[in-house]
């Protein structure tokens, strides 16, 4: 609900004849919500007040067209862009290196074919013809906000021969740059003594349309060098772009600026192979991938998405194997459909789908699957059988020699001796009752007496033959030698007595 006092008349939109009005000077700011109505009056007569039209002015805002200048020379053309309200006070759109440009350039003739390209403020125009009249127009863009401007009027200029390219300028410069690490080459053609200087300038300071020498700085170790080749990594960063060129310098003082070069380091950049380690057990294949610029390069591994393909194929004379292909996102992966006993050889490549780049192949890597598990199984299996039926076999075998063995031990090596004062009880010595003993071979040992007494009493001999016997049976540690010995000695006495 808005009260009628609030409305306020647009200064220069009373009484106007004709269907449009300009009210920019009533609007001072682009952010807020206005609300415009219109009536009509004729003589006395007033119409009823149109239906409110509501706008915020960024939003509905045109972006007007840019400010243009040209140059032809020396076979390009050179373009300086102004952005829309340079000529104005007051501004809507307040920063100006927000806008980005895009050109449209044709030939000046029937069969025209127009050609698009992105500038900057400042900018040159090359591969063009010489002596042909070129039709151009610009337009400026707000690509944050997806919002194109007004093209500018065309303007028309013919180029002229290009000069002979002075011997002492780097010519073919350009980068070579692989994980992150970035090399500038380029020729020399001048044949005397020159020395070069490697200069960048950030890439946001293109935007800016008055470019000045002093923004451009040398590259850190590629000051006065003689060789052709720079290599700028420490100057590089993930943010925004670089412009290179090489300042050369001759013995005179005299210098020469190469064409300008443009690196935009994430998308420049090369993408090396992976480095793959394989692994198998069962019948899986295990895959370890290790990503392109190694565990060292942080910027590969937090930029870039990386995805994988893993290619895998059997490695056999038949040249009609298929190769399958498998996409992974991790760097740890598995392949399991595999046939055992069977030679595979795999490769991987790293890609990354928002910079639309893919690496390398990594080196070819190649495994055996196991055999398959059914035979050794059998073959394990009759083992066990086999040594479970020789055990019961040989344990009836076993226990029988073990008995015999303990009755041979019992009749050949008894455990138990007889006690030492039993040994030699009755003169003969004990023995196992089933071994029949030996004879002992046994002295005969006879006493010669050279006086012989010729009368004997019986009785005394046989006193003395009683005596012999009871002290021999009292005796606790007499041999059977010694009573073979009396025996004997007994007999001859006797004879000799007779």
């Amino acid at each position: 609900e808005t009260d009628e006092t609030e409305w306020k008349e647009l200064h220069g939109c009373q009484n106007v004849t004709h269907t449009e009005c300009d009210f920019s000077s009533a609007i001072t700011k682009y952010y807020d919500t206005h609300h415009v109505h219109i009536r009509a009056e004729r003589r006395e007569e007033v119409s009823p007040w149109s239906s409110i039209f509501e706008m915020i002015p960024y939003f509905i805002a045109q972006i007007g067209p840019p400010g243009v200048q040209l140059q032809s020379t020396n076979g390009v053309i050179k373009i300086k862009v102004s952005p829309p309200e340079a000529n104005q006070v007051q501004k809507m759109w307040l920063a100006d290196t927000l806008f980005k440009y895009t050109l449209v350039i044709w030939e000046n003739s029937s069969n025209a074919e127009f050609r698009n390209r992105s500038i900057f403020p400042t900018d040159v125009i090359d591969d063009l013809a010489p002596d042909t009249t070129y039709c151009l127009k610009v337009q400026a863009v707000l690509t944050s906000e997806s919002h194109e401007g007004l093209f500018s009027p065309i303007h028309c200029v013919k180029t002229t021969h290009k000069a002979v390219s002075d011997l002492l300028c780097a010519t073919n410069v350009s980068v070579f740059a692989l994980n992150m690490k970035f090399h500038l080459h380029w020729n020399n053609q001048y044949k005397q003594h020159v020395s070069y200087n490697v200069q960048y300038l950030t890439g946001y300071l293109k935007t800016f349309p008055d470019q000045r020498s002093v923004n451009w700085l040398n590259v850190p170790g590629c000051e006065n060098i003689t060789n052709t080749q720079c290599n700028f990594s420490s100057i590089i960063t993930t943010s925004g772009c670089y412009y290179l060129r090489v300042q050369a310098m001759s013995e005179y003082n005299r210098s020469c600026l190469s064409d300008e070069i443009e690196v935009n380091p994430l998308v420049t950049n090369e993408i090396g192979p992976p480095d793959v380690k394989v692994d198998i057990s069962d019948l899986l294949l295990h895959i370890q991938i290790s990503p392109p610029g190694g565990s060292e390069s942080e910027v590969m591994r937090d930029y870039y998405d990386w995805s994988y393909r893993v290619l895998y194929w059997k490695n056999s004379s038949n040249n009609e194997e298929e190769i399958k292909m498998k996409e992974i996102k991790q760097t740890i992966g598995t392949v399991s459909d595999l046939t055992s006993s069977t030679l595979y050889c795999l490769k991987v490549q790293a890609f990354s789908k928002f910079y639309n780049k893919s690496s390398l192949f990594s080196k070819e890597e190649c495994i055996k699957t196991p055999g398959d598990k059914i035979l050794p199984l059998i073959i394990l299996a009759t083992f066990v059988t086999a040594l479970i039926a020789v055990l019961l076999l040989a344990m009836p075998l076993i226990f029988a020699l073990y008995q015999a063995y303990n009755k041979i031990k019992y009749v050949f090596f008894p455990s138990c001796q007889p006690p030492l004062n039993i040994e030699g009880f009755g003169g003969e010595l004990l023995s196992s009752p089933y071994v029949s003993t030996t004879e002992e071979p046994i002295e005969n040992c006879c006493i010669i007496e050279t006086i012989i007494t010729e009368e004997v009493n019986q009785i005394d001999f046989k006193d003395y033959k009683n005596s012999k016997q009871s002290s021999r049976d009292s005796g606790n540690y007499s041999n059977n030698d010694d009573a073979s010995g009396s025996k004997v000695s007994e007999e001859m006495l006797e004879k000799e007595i007779v």
